[in-house]
């Protein structure tokens, strides 16, 4: 099931995409325990309750969608009038951001990716930083560019070198953009301040993940990422579009690395 952020005719809601269909969960929210209703259904417009209220609730929420979706469930099956109210067609509801989003990390998690983006800048010889094998490199992100699919994004401004022996920047639009495609993942329950979440327990925390995210970025040699680059990773990321859904990840996967890591508390199989 993928949960989703819906809009009904008179009220936005959470909803599961099956197939050309929405299930509109409040619809059949009586088909839940009532404390689940209480706590991550009745009144929510986003995710973030439910993500927040850790994995036993996230179980019990699959559970009750598979039953009330199973075939051999009577619930929703012989129930018509139900199913009148509860199934909405995909094509008929406006899509909105399954979650409030406030804040994301961008990890440079991809050796190839890194690698191409480096020898852009260093050369060949030199692109690979040797802290990329040692530690996850990630940049602080700017949560205000997370919109949803189809949402206009402009062109931003910056400096920007005119050419490729100039040392003085000039005011411009960015000449080239870098489209990025990235899988994302979605945290409910977090840590307190000063404490850690240890490799072993991230699979607690991680409530799904969306592959079907792409941040657009200003960095290409001909662009302002150059001049600002080597100070600060700045105007990296002006627009990360998501695109509605967000994938079940209750059974995680443990795919090893090809390369083995020189710290063992970073492993996580």
């Amino acid at each position: 099931s993928s949960g989703i952020n819906a809009e009904w005719p008179l009220r936005p809601g959470i909803g599961v995409a099956i197939g050309d269909w929405v299930l509109d969960v409040t619809a059949v929210k009586h088909l839940f325990s009532p404390e689940l209703v209480e706590k991550c259904i009745d009144g929510q417009t986003t995710l973030n309750a439910l993500m927040g209220a850790g994995r036993p609730a996230w179980t019990e929420f699959r559970n009750t969608l598979k039953k009330i979706l199973s075939k051999d469930d009577p619930s929703l099956q012989n129930n018509a009038g139900l199913r009148a109210s509860a199934l909405i067609a995909a094509n008929e509801v406006t899509m909105h951001l399954p979650a409030q989003i406030g804040d994301y990390t961008d990890f440079y998690s991809s050796r190839n990716h890194a690698t191409n983006v480096g020898t852009m800048f260093r050369g060949k010889d030199n692109a690979l930083q040797p802290n990329w094998l040692h530690l996850p490199v990630g940049y602080h992100g700017r949560a205000s560019s997370v919109v949803l699919s189809g949402t206009p994004v402009r062109r931003p401004c910056g400096q920007i070198l005119p050419s490729p022996t100039a040392t003085t920047p000039v005011f411009g639009p960015c000449r080239l953009l870098d489209y990025e495609l990235e899988m994302g993942f979605f945290v409910g329950p977090g840590n307190k301040f000063g404490e850690s979440i240890k490799m072993e327990d991230v699979s607690l925390c991680v409530f799904r993940f969306s592959v079907h995210i792409y941040s657009l970025n200003c960095t290409a040699p001909e662009n302002f990422y150059v001049f600002t680059y080597s100070a600060v990773f700045n105007l990296n990321n002006f627009g990360f579009k998501f695109l509605y859904y967000i994938v079940d990840s209750i059974n995680c996967v443990n795919v090893p690395i090809p390369f083995r890591l020189p710290i063992k508390y970073l492993e996580w199989f």
